[in-house]
C-alpha cells in the first residue's frame, strides 16, 4: 500500500490525470525527430514541476498522457507550464522545418 500513495510532509496522495494534448488545428505534426524527443522532454518538464508521468501514448495528430501531480501544485499551472515549455522545445527541434516563432504549437484547452 505504501507504493501506492506518495507523501509530502503532512499528507498522502494519489492524484492522477489524464490529459490530452492537441496540435493547432489538429495537424498531424508529431512525426520523426518530434515523435522520437517528446517523450524525454515531457519527462524532464514534469520532474521540474516535482510530477511523475506515469503512462503516455502518441498519436500522430494528439497525446495522451497520465501524469500524476502533488497536491501542492496547480493542476492548471502544471499543465500550463508543460505546454508552453513543450512548444519552445519542439519549435528548437523543427528549425529546418520551419519557423515556430510567435506562433503557439499546442492548441487551446
Amino acid at each position: 500500500m505504501s507504493d501506492v500513495y506518495q507523501s509530502l510532509a503532512h499528507s498522502k496522495w494519489d492524484r492522477k490525470y489524464h490529459v490530452v494534448f492537441v496540435p493547432k488545428r489538429r495537424r498531424k505534426a508529431i512525426f520523426g525527430n518530434i515523435r522520437r524527443q517528446l517523450g524525454s522532454i515531457f519527462h524532464a518538464l514534469a520532474k521540474q514541476k516535482e510530477c511523475q508521468i506515469v503512462e503516455g501514448h502518441l498519436m500522430p495528430d494528439h497525446m495522451h498522457t497520465c501524469i500524476a501531480i502533488p497536491p501542492k501544485h496547480p493542476v492548471a499551472t502544471v499543465i500550463g507550464f508543460l505546454k508552453g515549455k513543450s512548444a519552445i522545445a519542439i519549435a528548437r527541434l523543427s528549425r529546418e522545418e520551419r519557423n515556430f516563432s510567435g506562433e503557439h504549437f499546442w492548441a487551446r484547452g
